[in-house]
């Protein structure tokens, strides 16, 4: 019994553990009042479904979250992913509405958003401004910037190889699934299988001690915001693609919130130290699951948010261990309250 309670224990302390129930209570809830959830079918040689849909429109939170992972782990934030999204987006969009070639178009976003990325991380590396400060500053410029690039106009664009990459299937399974696929194994290689992952883990957790044992916390603070703007620049590209085109003041607005949603229910502390990329991965898989459940019980949409947030809520307190910890001390309290009255009475 106490080997079970010891496993059992362990097992709900896991950073993997909750955001993994909460994501099965998802699609218990599904299973029995929406129909048709599960269902996929096979169209055209492409897969479809709500399952499928999930995963699909969860990439861009998914491949964001996953470079705000490493800003958060070391005790960082970045809230200008959202108009790094729009920079790349539109100035892909806008070098392939003035014939650029494809691959030239696509490598320019990528590399706005490594530019971008480089910024951030100068301004928080080396001239020591605060994280939040220090984004907030491409957070409100990123976006002038994405329209001017694009006239203040949406973008439209026609390229059959552009709208493959947000839009496009590999054997049923959609291209953007498998970009952000190989984004994660990439990742999880550079950081848990090279010490760059344990060097993250040093700075975030105590910068100064890090320095003192020779770790280069400038050079690993500006790698994680430079992996960052790549992730926005990404997702941007994924999104635009979805829709082909390019809208520099809608694209990928708010979507920092979810990222960090996402970052926080996978287990990552927004204090620094040890990351988890697949607590992330679930943690966004959690929040787009949630949103595409609401949209299909047909929640009015200006409440939405509220019931997001509550669900929400409650999965990061049952994440807390002080809030476990203070709700089982108030059973037993209960309980022990109940077996004295009982035998009081009798």
């Amino acid at each position: 019994m106490n080997s079970y309670s010891s496993r059992w224990g362990e097992l709900t302390r896991s950073k993997l553990f909750w955001p993994s129930v909460g994501l099965l209570l998802l699609m218990v809830f599904n299973f029995f009042f929406t129909p048709g959830f599960f269902e996929i079918s096979i169209q055209n040689g492409h897969l479809y479904g709500s399952l499928i849909d999930i995963l699909n429109r969860g990439t861009p939170l998914i491949i964001i979250a996953l470079g705000m992972t490493l800003v958060i782990a070391k005790e960082g934030i970045d809230i200008s992913v959202g108009s790094i999204l729009a920079i790349a987006a539109s100035l892909a969009a806008y070098l392939m509405q003035q014939h650029v070639p494809f691959g030239l178009a696509l490598l320019a976003g990528l590399a706005a958003g490594l530019l971008c990325g480089l910024w951030n991380g100068y301004l928080v590396a080396r001239l020591k401004i605060q994280p939040m400060i220090a984004t907030l500053i491409l957070l409100t410029v990123g976006r002038g910037i994405a329209q001017l690039i694009s006239g203040g106009q949406i973008i439209t664009i026609s390229n059959p190889a552009y709208r493959f990459v947000g839009g496009g299937y590999v054997l049923g399974i959609p291209f953007a699934v498998i970009l952000a696929a190989v984004l994660f194994i990439l990742l999880y290689l550079l950081m848990r299988r090279t010490a760059l992952g344990l060097f993250l883990e040093s700075v975030g957790a105590n910068r100064v001690s890090s320095a003192y044992a020779g770790i280069h916390s400038t050079r690993i603070m500006t790698l994680v915001y430079v992996i960052s703007g790549f992730c926005a620049a990404l997702a941007g590209i994924i999104i635009s693609s979805n829709i082909t085109g390019a809208d520099s003041n809608n694209a990928g607005l708010w979507i920092e919130l979810d990222a960090i949603l996402a970052v926080v229910i996978g287990g990552t502390s927004m204090r620094g130290g040890r990351f988890y990329l697949g607590g992330t991965v679930l943690g966004a898989l959690f929040i787009q699951a949630l949103s595409t459940t609401i949209y299909t019980l047909g929640v009015p949409p200006e409440s939405v948010m509220v019931v997001k947030a509550v669900v929400v809520i409650a999965v990061s307190l049952m994440q807390s261990d002080a809030f476990r910890s203070m709700f089982r001390n108030g059973l037993r309290s209960r309980t022990r309250k109940k077996v004295l009255a009982h035998e009081a009475a009798s």
